[in-house]
Order: C-alpha cells, then sequence, then structure tokens
C-alpha cells in the first residue's frame, strides 16, 4: 500500500476513521459520522453484527477460497461493492473518481451518487469494473431523464433507485457544526464557524484548489448545475413513489435495483414493480431514527423475495466478518458505505485502497477459520442469531 495510511497503525476500519478525524474539519467529518436524531440506528446498525456468533467447521483445510460473486449478469472478484456516498469530493479532490477507480483494480463495483462532485462519464471512465449509478429525481422528471440518458450513454450497468428519502433526515450534528450558516455564503452568519476549517490547513487548502463548495453535474437544471443550497427542497419536491418505477424502468432499458427497503412488503412491491435486485438498507441510519438495524430486518426481506430476485445489505458493516454474517443470513453480497468514505477521507485512494484491502483480508481471514472455501458455500449453518430476533 502507498502513503501514509498504509502504516501498521492502520489494521482496522477504525484507525482510518480516526485519520480522517484528525484530516478533516468538524463539519465535513460529522457529515461522514453521524446518523439522524439521537443517532439510536446508527449505534445499532454496527452493534447488532455483535450478535450474531459463529459456527464454524474445524479440522478443514481451505488452502484457497473463492470471494468472487455473480450478480446481475455481472462478476465480481469481492463479496461487497461500494455504495453511494454523497459529496465525496469534499471529503478529498476528485474523491468520486479515485474511489471508483480504486474499486475497479480491486475487481469491484462502484455505485455513483446523485449528489457527487464529479461527471458522471469522468467517474465511468476511471474504473475498469462495472459502476451502477444512483437515482434521485432532483429537479424533476426531465431532469432525470437527461441523466439516465447520460449513465446509458457511458454504460453505467444497473441504476440505483433510492426510495427512502422523502425530505432530509435530520442529523443534529450539522446544525451544531453550522452547515447551513457556512453554505449561507453570508460573511456574518458564516463567521462563528469558520475557525473549524482553518484549524485545518491542509484539507481546506485541497479543497479550494479543487474547486471549493461544489455544485452537482449530474443534475443539470435549466440554469446550469444545481447547487449545493438547493438539495433540502428539491428532495421534498421529487419523492420516489412505486409508480415512478414504471417511467424510470423504461427510460433505462436495463437493470433496476431499489435501495432503500426496510420490510417484507416493500420488498414484494419492488419486484411487482420489475426491481432486479433490492437493497435493505435504513440509509446508513441518516433519515428515520429508531428503525431496526439492516441486517435484524435481513432474514424478513429474504423470506419475502423467496429467491425471486438477489437481497444486498448496507448499514454498519465496518469489519470482514459483518460482510460474512449478511452473506450467511441471505444476502447476495453488501455495499460498503463509510468503511471506505473514512478511508477517502484520510488519505485519498489509498485510503479506499487500504479499507478495501482491510475488509478483503478479514472476509478471506474469517472463512478460511469457518472452514468454507466459498462464499457462494455460506448459508445460515455458519451463525447462530439471538432467539429474540
Amino acid at each position: 500500500m502507498r502513503g501514509k495510511v498504509s502504516s501498521t497503525n492502520v489494521v482496522n476500519v477504525e484507525d482510518l476513521r480516526i485519520l480522517a478525524k484528525n484530516r478533516l474539519p468538524q463539519m465535513v467529518f460529522d457529515y461522514i459520522d453521524s446518523g439522524a436524531d439521537r443517532e439510536q440506528t446508527l449505534s445499532d446498525n454496527c452493534k447488532a453484527y455483535k450478535e450474531i456468533l459463529f459456527r464454524p467447521r474445524c479440522a478443514v483445510a481451505t488452502p484457497t477460497c473463492d470471494l468472487g460473486v455473480s450478480l446481475l449478469n455481472q462478476k465480481f472478484k469481492l463479496p461487497f461493492l461500494l455504495a453511494p456516498v454523497g459529496s465525496s469530493r469534499m471529503f478529498y479532490p476528485k474523491g468520486e473518481i479515485a474511489a471508483a477507480r480504486e474499486a475497479g483494480i480491486a475487481g469491484t463495483g462502484y455505485t455513483l451518487s446523485t449528489l457527487s462532485g464529479c461527471k458522471l462519464e469522468d467517474v465511468k471512465a476511471a474504473t475498469s469494473y462495472p459502476a451502477w449509478y444512483q437515482l434521485y429525481l432532483l429537479g424533476g422528471r426531465d431532469v432525470a431523464l437527461n441523466t439516465i440518458e447520460r449513465a446509458k450513454k457511458v454504460n453505467y450497468s444497473a441504476l440505483v433507485v433510492t426510495i427512502d428519502t422523502p425530505v432530509s433526515g435530520l442529523r443534529e450534528r450539522d446544525v451544531r457544526n453550522g452547515t447551513k450558516e457556512l453554505l449561507s455564503m453570508n460573511p456574518i452568519k458564516m463567521l462563528p464557524y469558520l475557525p473549524q476549517m482553518m484549524v485545518k490547513p491542509c484539507w481546506l487548502t485541497q479543497w479550494l484548489q479543487d474547486g471549493g463548495l461544489m455544485s452537482f453535474p449530474n443534475v443539470q437544471l435549466n440554469d446550469g448545475p444545481m447547487g449545493y443550497t438547493e438539495i433540502g427542497p428539491a428532495l421534498e419536491q421529487s419523492v420516489v413513489t412505486w409508480k415512478d418505477l414504471e417511467w424510470i424502468k423504461e427510460a433505462w432499458g436495463g437493470e433496476i435495483i431499489v435501495k432503500g427497503v426496510h420490510i417484507g412488503d416493500d420488498a414484494k412491491k419492488a419486484i411487482d414493480y420489475g426491481a432486479s435486485a433490492v437493497v435493505v438498507s435504513n440509509h446508513g441510519a441518516r433519515q428515520l431514527d429508531s428503525v431496526s438495524p439492516t441486517i435484524k430486518v435481513l432474514p424478513e426481506i429474504v423470506n419475502a423475495v423467496n429467491d425471486q430476485i438477489p437481497v444486498l445489505l448496507d448499514g454498519g458493516i465496518r469489519r470482514g466478518s459483518d460482510v460474512v454474517k449478511a452473506i450467511c443470513l441471505g444476502a447476495k453480497c453488501v455495499l460498503i458505505g463509510r468503511a471506505y468514505a473514512y478511508g477517502l477521507a484520510a488519505g485519498g485512494g489509498d485510503g479506499v485502497a487500504k479499507a478495501i484491502e482491510i475488509l478483503r483480508s478479514d472476509i478471506l481471514r474469517t472463512m478460511k477459520l469457518l472452514g468454507c472455501d466459498s462464499i457462494s458455500n455460506l448459508n445460515s449453518s455458519y451463525v447462530k442469531i439471538p432467539n429474540q430476533w
């Protein structure tokens, strides 16, 4: 590995989180790190994995382990893909491009957020592996149709439609850090909150050199790309409904993945409306607080889907063993968000590569200790879940 993130002191994702916290202004770090309201679900997403225990097969030789997965006629070398993380360019210059490139080098997929600071064409060109595009209906139907055409033209291989953002969740840390005031560009309102940026001169210099406060080039309005301050109102005016999936699917003409499923009934609806896969997700605990951790509701979704389409999962994954547990409980593969975002914020592409390698090594070691030689052979017999689940 290259750079400071390859230090022997970086042995897990939490180490990358600490490096990210040291490098970023408080408001930017908390944008990555925080959850909604009291952050109950944020905590529970991670803690729930601790309640699942392994049941290994011992005295089994596993000289090699196949970590690859096949999903929607796409092959990946790892059982995890990089999830959409908005505003990644705020963490590191050209952050989406850097993350997509490292995903391709590692042999896995990258999902680009609508709220990207880099053009979708440039991000797709950066990776040698399949990339998915995550769609919000910001700006309305015509704007979305234009973006869909752009994504089709450069061969994004799936469209990820997020259904859990009728409004933005209340992230209290953002309020306390003065995010709204700093975005206002009003010097009087900004003044009390500027010191947190000034004490991080390295980040500030790189951020300014990369263009400073970004707009969103993949949301092209009549007067240009959507600005940062327009996101909140635009989300409330662009709620995705089940009926919207009909015109989205017609316009896209390819694989549609519905992200943000919490209950079995919604998983069934996604199938009815033509979804090729679903993602069990609570938006990284950034939307509605006090919902169940995703790993706890995964079995309900798997039962509802009944092998008709693949089920994916995100939320709370910080170790390779978490990935293995999710697959044992029925996920085809998982999406990781914060785990690589911490790496990106800590050291750009080097940090993303380190996060991917940490998880890959964790998974490989866990598989060998379980006595299982292939991701495809994992099943519920390898884990014990609490009776109260």
